[in-house]
């Protein structure tokens, strides 16, 4: 049995949500939690995203990609700020993950901005292929979705920097809650015609993804876009307003048929980007996909699209399968936590 003290926590600390596993030394892992932590708002928003969790205490591993709000004018001043603000909540000796440099103090992680800024992506790939060998990680979460290769007990990449993954296809900016409805097209068919998007902020992934009934419980933490009910009505009511509609006059089934058909838009998006990143080849002919986020229900469909088998991330990560879907959420931070204990 383990003490407190013997505990590995590895946190994932994002811009708009705050994670955490907790492992014990032998790797078993214990619990993980996910908190609402729109960081842009101020340091204050981690601390209450912190009290929300359950008390832990133990060492501190951390991977971030907090560091990127604008909060912080740059990604080196906030590599440099969100790594003392965590050292002086969570212990001096708290490790801040570097990627490809490993992990390095925190007193140090401003040495090392370029490694560690939004680096939870090489996290869970690093973990996956110490215990996978061969496959392509599809982390879709609220925001993003990171598309990585690895082999041979090692991650393969063609780009490590926001920009340069943007370019390799293996960052997309597109996630299953948060991302902007007028994001993923310039227009939408309804009624008939090919109806133009509002640019407006009038409704996101979640409206889609709830609409037609994939959304998962727990994935959509942050206020809808009009601070409203999240609810299959709301969601209609904000997704109609994109193609300048109010639901009364349009029906809750042309909602759902107007959802059905931007998610296809986002599936097809996303193929485009694997397609992309597997036409550089490296990797096994029978590896799989291995799906990890909230929104990995649109991994597994990518891996039958494409004809690839799938894996989630959870199973394999966490060990307990009651903390499998827990851990394919939070994949970084159970990756961060493993790659400490390695």
């Amino acid at each position: 049995m383990s003490t407190q003290g013997d505990l590995i926590l590895g946190w994932d600390v994002g811009g708009a949500h705050l994670k955490r596993a907790v492992l014990a030394a032998d790797g078993t892992l214990l619990s993980v939690e996910m908190a609402a932590c729109p960081l842009w708002q101020g340091l204050d928003k981690l601390d209450a995203a912190m009290a929300a969790l359950s008390p832990a205490t133990g060492r501190s591993v951390v991977t971030m990609t907090g560091e990127l709000t604008d909060l912080w004018p740059d990604r080196a001043t906030g590599v440099a700020g969100l790594s003392r603000a965590l050292a002086e909540r969570l212990g001096a000796d708290t490790g801040i993950y570097a990627g490809r440099a490993g992990f390095v103090p925190a007193t140090d992680a401003p040495d090392y901005a370029a490694d560690v800024a939004s680096a939870n992506w090489h996290a869970t790939a690093a973990a996956l292929a110490r215990l996978c060998g061969d496959g392509v990680l599809v982390d879709i979460g609220s925001t993003t979705t990171d598309i990585i290769k690895f082999a041979g007990s090692q991650v393969c990449f063609a780009g490590y920097s926001d920009a340069e993954r943007m370019e390799s296809g293996e960052l997309v900016y597109s996630g299953a809650a948060r991302t902007p409805v007028m994001a993923l097209a310039a227009s939408l068919p309804f009624r008939g015609r090919q109806v133009p998007l509002m640019a407006e902020h009038f409704a996101t992934t979640a409206d889609i993804h709830r609409l037609t009934g994939d959304l998962p419980e727990g994935a959509d933490l942050h206020p809808a876009a009009d601070c409203g009910e999240k609810t299959p009505e709301a969601s209609a009511r904000r997704l109609l307003r994109m193609v300048g509609r109010d639901l009364g006059p349009c029906t809750l089934a042309e909602a759902e048929a107007l959802a059905a058909f931007a998610a296809e838009v986002q599936l097809h998006r996303l193929h485009v980007a694997l397609a992309q990143v597997l036409s550089a080849g490296g990797v096994a002919a029978d590896a799989s996909l291995v799906g990890a986020g909230v929104g990995r229900f649109l991994a597994q469909r990518l891996a039958a699209r494409a004809g690839w088998s799938y894996r989630d991330a959870g199973v394999v990560l966490a060990g307990d399968p009651a903390l499998s879907a827990a851990a394919a959420d939070c994949a970084p931070a159970v990756a961060v936590a493993r790659l400490a204990i390695y």
